[in-house]
């Protein structure tokens, strides 16, 4: 069961909405160094708004559960703690619409960031987010960790 979370704040201006792909939440989660710890650390810092869907949630604590089970409750505390904004999970027509362009695992997360409204997509899954059909109907970027953060840095840079 994932943790429950008080209500997130609205997003402040000028921030990205970037939905985290539950690969993302957990890789962040097991090792502090990579570019999934990074972005992490933004939403922290609150330089960037990390929006994820209950499914999210709920498949990362299956996940850290069955296979990082020692980390479980670290897990629920930094979910407590970092407050991403939670959004519902997407009715079960626009689960089916997002069927038509990708693998049907990967369905909802494509239709909790397009309901969600969010400037980015960011994944580990490269295989089944990289297609066209993909980027047609959520045409946001859907970028690897990487990519993401050298996007922010370029944007950080820029604004400076």
């Amino acid at each position: 069961m994932a943790p429950d979370l008080p209500a997130a704040p609205a997003a402040q201006a000028g921030r990205w909405r970037v939905f985290l792909d539950t690969n993302v939440l957990i890789a962040g989660l097991l090792s502090p160094a990579g570019p999934p710890a990074a972005i992490l650390d933004l939403g922290e810092a609150e330089e960037i708004v990390l929006v994820v869907s209950r499914q999210v949630l709920v498949e990362a604590d299956r996940v850290v559960g069955k296979k990082f089970p020692a980390l479980l409750e670290r897990y629920r505390l930094f979910i407590k703690n970092l407050r991403p904004l939670l959004v519902e999970d997407p009715p079960r027509q626009a689960v089916r619409e997002a069927e038509r362009v990708i693998h049907h695992d990967d369905a909802p997360i494509l239709a909790a960031a397009k309901q969600a409204k969010v400037e980015y997509l960011v994944t580990g899954n490269t295989r089944h987010f990289a297609s066209e059909k993909v980027r047609t109907f959520l045409p946001i970027p859907l970028l690897t960790p990487a990519e993401f953060l050298a996007a922010f840095r370029t944007f950080w840079e820029a604004s400076s």
